[in-house]
């Protein structure tokens, strides 16, 4: 029979030499690029003096890639393994076995490599999977107490906030891992004749029966677990009303889920009684009293509490849980001990009021920072190079020793504007924006154009002594090369100056960011990361030269500060 497979399929011959050198090749290459990111990303962390966020985030990633990884790989390979073994030996003939004998034939001389690239694959997918959840894990992990109660269900806060999220995740894995689990086995158990979909009875054999009844069973159960924690989650729902329970979800969608938790146990058992049984009546009874359960409680019931109940009289339904909403917003912002007091308004004007308001009244904004950028990049861009944010940012600072009003923003660069684009000047030449434009937020001169405190390109004292030149900022090159010896020859583009020669002046970076590009190690290491042999072979870069990358602030602190939000 296997002589006959053969000349039926014509099994594909082996692999030549030239195809596996190329392969490994493939493999080394993708090996030696992601080891590179890998590096870089030390070094950025080492030289902003936070390796400890970078090692902790590593370990945690390799301890949830090494245990889900070999989790999932266990359970689905088990599974898979015992199909096989409790394989029946026996076939009852029928034109389904004759077509699942011709895929068995082809698979047998390969069968032990297809079981061990199938365990490794889900080791590694399931693996990258898993780490994804390391920032889930170590809020959960490292969990502390609010001190303060939910008003639904009387637990603290931080079981929302750090908790909860973990949970569901881990509900999630388990559920997939077992439908991926109950597909393979299935898959096993009909290839070698565990299922038999031809005949009328006895389409599955004892074995298939109790390994997939056990599997839907398990299966099932966490899916009760699911619901259960689906309740918890009605806490943080977004709605267009509130971010929270709603009338409708504390009256109807609530007991909805607890019912189907409870249903689920139920179907549960019925899978698992399935192991004693020959049918599988009652757990299909079971699932299809889940199913239409899901659709009537959890759907329909609850629309029909919202339109019939609450929508006639929203305001008095929903007046408890907006309460909860601002009780919990204020008790947030630390505002839920604040003392109200009447404001006694006066609608009479007087002699004088005027002159006494004058300190409000000057103060009033005329400038609004979200269509005041188009003024400034006309009045102070300067060159095509540089460029402002389209919002710009409003600070308050003491000018004359008076506190001012003042409408703010960095003239950074804009490698797009530049005129002469190569990678020299992308990287080494223009690396930095220069200086910081400055207009108060309620005066004008007397064309009606903002009034700068600071600006032009040899800015003013208007806000004290600060380092003009723009390193890291939201509109910076993806990385430049910075530093390096100081010389009477400058790289560094530093601001156009018509008195030079040149037209410019130039500039060598003297701050203590960047990480060192000087030994060639560290050239490879970056050129394989961007992909660019400038990198290494440039006589530009010397052995105190620096790269910067990483530059948006708000990346960087995302970096060093993975659990903090920023608005």
């Amino acid at each position: 029979m296997m002589s006959s497979a053969n000349q039926q399929f014509n099994f594909p011959r082996k692999r030549g030499p030239l195809s596996i050198t190329i392969g490994i090749l493939v493999a080394l290459g993708a090996i030696v690029l992601s080891l590179s990111g890998f590096y870089a990303d030390w070094l950025w962390f080492k030289s902003v003096n936070f390796t400890s966020v970078w090692s902790t985030v590593l370990f945690t990633k390799v301890e949830l890639f090494i245990v889900t990884g070999l989790i999932t790989s266990f359970v689905i390979s088990l599974n898979v393994y015992l199909a096989f073994r409790k394989r029946p030996f026996y076939v009852p003939m029928a034109v389904e076995a004759d077509n699942l004998e011709r895929y068995r034939a082809q698979i047998e001389p390969i069968r032990r490599w297809v079981f061990a690239a199938l365990a490794l694959a889900l080791f590694y997918f399931s693996g990258t999977s898993g780490a994804q959840l390391w920032n889930t894990w170590l809020l959960f992990k490292n969990s502390t107490p609010f001190g303060v109660k939910d008003p639904q269900f009387g637990m603290d806060i931080s079981f929302f906030t750090f908790r909860l999220p973990f949970w569901q995740s881990l509900i999630a894995w388990g559920i997939s891992t077992l439908v991926l689990t109950l597909i393979a086995t299935a898959v096993v158990h009909y290839l070698y004749g565990g299922i038999r979909l031809q005949v009328r009875e006895d389409r599955t054999t004892v074995a298939a029966r109790v390994q997939l009844s056990v599997l839907l069973g398990l299966l099932v159960l966490i899916k009760a677990v699911a619901y259960w924690f689906d309740r918890y989650a009605l806490a943080l729902k977004q709605s267009k009303l509130i971010t929270g329970l709603t009338y409708t979800d504390v009256n109807a969608v609530l007991p909805a889920k607890a019912i189907l938790s409870a249903i689920a146990v139920v179907c549960a058992l019925l899978f698992f009684a399935n192991i004693i049984r020959r049918s599988w009546v009652l757990p299909a009874a079971g699932t299809a009293l889940l199913v239409i359960s899901s659709v009537l409680i959890a759907g329909i019931y609850p629309g029909a509490i919202q339109q019939f109940q609450v929508k006639p009289s929203e305001s008095d339904k929903e007046a408890p849980f907006i309460q909860r909403n601002i009780d919990a917003t204020r008790t947030a912002y630390g505002l839920d001990d604040v003392t109200v007091n009447d404001y006694q308004a006066t609608i009479s004007t007087s002699a004088g009021q005027l002159a006494n308001d004058a300190a409000t009244i000057s103060n009033i904004r005329l400038m609004d920072p979200n269509v005041l950028s188009a003024t400034f990049r006309q009045l102070q861009q300067i060159k095509p190079y540089y460029t402002f944010p389209e919002s710009l940012d409003v600070d308050r600072y003491k000018v004359d020793g008076v506190e001012r009003d003042v409408v703010v923003a960095v003239r950074e660069l804009n490698i797009d504007g530049n005129p002469s684009r190569n990678w020299i000047n992308d990287h080494l030449v223009y690396t930095h924006g220069f200086g910081l434009v400055a207009a108060f937020g309620n005066a004008r001169d007397a064309d009606g154009k903002p009034s700068f405190v600071v600006g032009d390109l040899h800015p003013t004292k208007g806000l004290g002594d600060f380092q003009p030149r723009v390193y890291f900022g939201e509109n910076v090159p993806d990385y430049s090369i910075i530093g390096g010896v100081k010389t009477d020859s400058p790289v560094e583009f530093d601001y156009p100056d018509d008195a030079s020669a040149n037209g410019q002046k130039n500039y060598t970076y003297t701050g203590t960011g960047g990480v060192p590009v000087g030994s060639l190690f560290n050239k490879l290491v970056f050129a394989i990361k961007y992909q660019e042999q400038k990198l290494l072979l440039s006589n530009l870069i010397n052995k105190d030269s620096k790269i910067l990358f990483n530059r948006n602030p708000r990346d960087r602190v995302a970096k060093v500060a993975p659990w903090l939000t920023l608005d």
